[in-house]
């Protein structure tokens, strides 16, 4: 027997239910829509009685049936009805409240590592579904210069990566979430099909109708649907005139590997960053130069001067539009971050997340994965 919710079956699922097959006549449990909205807060994307039909229809399925119990162990008063021999779970699968029941029950348990068929890649749900999400966005050097009235005075290059949901990152906290929740309502939880562009240009107008006071930037559009690291350079408007992109797995695995996220307080309701501006030409020139070199040195994997791009960006921030660094802010970068590793930013006005370059692992850090 086997238990699970085989939401988004895909060829994990049929190598796994092959090889429990192996052990004997294979039945499995599929949980109720009810049951694991439930325990993850949102019901599966396919239906019970879809999933029912799928799983049935696999020819190493002896049978399936619905779990008539509640909670994590679902499946027990099944199992305790069919009196299995054995309780196969993969890695991922296994608890100890499982083993303990088969222990209690004199059943046998039974722990699969996850390998998939010959030739096919290694798929879990988690991952599929996490492939299939809305991504976010950090914006790494140059912010600011995607608005106009900042481009216009002189212009200059932001660099923006794509990154895979691997957690729900906090709203207010600079990595585009707005626009995204913008997304999610225009194409649901999921990255959508098409052109790049054409998708970023409707998300940017979704987000920005005609009479809204404050423009959202065009970075955090494009940053949310091209993949992999992208530099826009922007003069004067709304869109940038040039955007280069780097989609290679060899550029963004290294920039993954090399940046840290730590949690500030998330901006607080109202904060206006605006009130004040400093718009000095050599100011704009030296942040739209910063996100050029970020740019540069990121294609040659230099962590030494992305890092300097990165802290030269922020302290550009704070001398042109200075309530988008608070004093609390420039403080703790100050006293935690700048002596200590290459570079740092946050990545919102007034708090977010700090984003840290380091060679070496940072406890505690939230580790990102850049989309390609």
């Amino acid at each position: 027997m086997v238990s699970g919710c085989y939401d988004l079956l895909h060829g994990g699922h049929v190598a796994f239910f092959k090889t429990a097959s192996a052990y004997g006549k294979l039945y499995v449990s599929l949980g109720r829509d009810d049951n694991l909205a439930l325990l993850k807060g949102k019901k599966p994307l396919f239906s019970e009685a879809e999933r029912m039909f799928i799983v049935k229809s696999i020819r190493y399925v002896e049978d399936a049936f619905l779990a008539s119990g509640s909670g994590m162990l679902d499946f027990e008063p099944d199992m305790r009805r069919i009196k299995p021999d054995i309780l196969i779970v993969n890695q991922d699968g296994h608890t100890p409240e499982k083993e303990k029941l088969c222990k209690d029950m004199g059943v046998e348990y039974v722990i699969l590592e996850r390998i998939p068929e010959p030739g096919l890649p290694a798929r879990s749900s988690s991952a599929t579904k996490r492939d299939q999400r809305f991504p976010y966005r950090l914006c790494l050097a140059g912010g600011w210069i995607d608005q106009p009235w900042v481009s216009g005075v002189h212009p200059g290059s932001v660099v923006v990566a794509q990154i895979w949901p691997t957690m729900d990152f906090n709203d207010r906290s600079g990595l585009a979430t707005s626009s995204r929740s913008v997304g999610i309502k225009i194409w649901g939880d999921r990255y959508p099909d098409g052109d790049y562009k054409e998708n970023a240009r409707i998300l940017f107008g979704a987000e920005n109708p005609p009479g809204k006071k404050y423009i959202s930037g065009s970075q955090d559009h494009i940053g949310l649907l091209y993949p992999g690291i992208s530099r826009l350079w922007y003069n004067g408007d709304y869109w940038p005139e040039k955007i280069e992109s780097a989609m290679g797995s060899d550029t963004c695995d290294w920039l993954s590997d090399v940046i840290y996220l730590l949690p500030l307080e998330p901006r607080p309701e109202g904060y206006d960053p605006l009130k004040i501006m400093n718009l000095e030409k050599h100011l704009v020139k030296e942040l739209g130069e910063a996100g050029g070199r970020c740019w540069e040195a990121i294609l040659k994997k230099d962590i030494g001067e992305l890092g300097r791009s990165m802290t030269e960006t922020f302290l550009m921030w704070r001398k042109i539009l200075p309530l988008t660094v608070p004093d609390w802010v420039l403080a703790e970068m100050e006293e935690k971050y700048f002596p200590y590793f290459p570079g740092a930013i946050t990545s919102g006005s007034g708090g977010g997340y700090v984003i840290v370059v380091s060679e070496k692992e940072i406890e505690g850090a939230i580790r990102i994965k850049v989309r390609y």
